[in-house]
């Protein structure tokens, strides 16, 4: 299953594709879409939607994992990041993926064992998990850690689907 991670920001989205293959993580590709901050929202915001457009399409994922928003102290900040987020979720959306929202906390825990984990901290898991990675920058490392996220709570859900329809009991 080639599963999409995706790490909004304005001015960097963080992507990084895997394939899961049940416990099994492949690297496939990461990077980040940016947009510059003397450009009109607008523009911005198309930027991020037309470069996600071209990953999903260039890579080919099945499903989408998105990191929900951390609300920061700046309204304005977060509304901004809210509006990035949104169409994070859309170019996901229309590209025919299944998408699923993630807490930050949650993908920490999934990657390092901690909710509270430094960026420092998951950028090696990431890539001790999944060798192949190189060196990520920081919203792609994100991005990466969140498609790992994904990969753990979809095998676990297949698993209990399974147990609770009698299979493999």
């Amino acid at each position: 299953m080639r599963i999409i991670g995706l790490d909004p920001g304005l001015q960097r989205t963080g992507w990084g594709v895997i394939e899961a293959d049940g416990p099994r993580l492949r690297f496939v590709a990461c990077g980040a879409v940016q947009s510059t901050a003397e450009r009109a929202l607008a523009e911005r915001l198309e930027t991020i939607f037309q470069g996600l457009r071209g990953v999903i399409a260039g890579h080919g994922p099945f499903e989408a994992a998105v990191e929900e928003t951390v609300v920061n102290r700046n309204a304005l900040s977060s509304l901004k990041l809210g509006h990035a987020r949104g169409v994070v979720l859309l170019a996901a959306s229309v590209s025919g993926l299944v998408v699923t929202e993630y807490a930050a906390k949650k993908v920490k825990r999934s990657v390092t064992g901690t909710g509270n984990a430094a960026k420092d901290q998951v950028a090696h898991m990431v890539r001790m998990l999944l060798p192949g990675a190189g060196e990520p920058t920081g919203d792609a490392a994100d991005a990466l850690a969140v498609a790992i996220c994904h990969a753990h709570y979809r095998m676990t859900a297949r698993q209990i689907e399974r147990r609770h329809a009698g299979v493999g009991a």
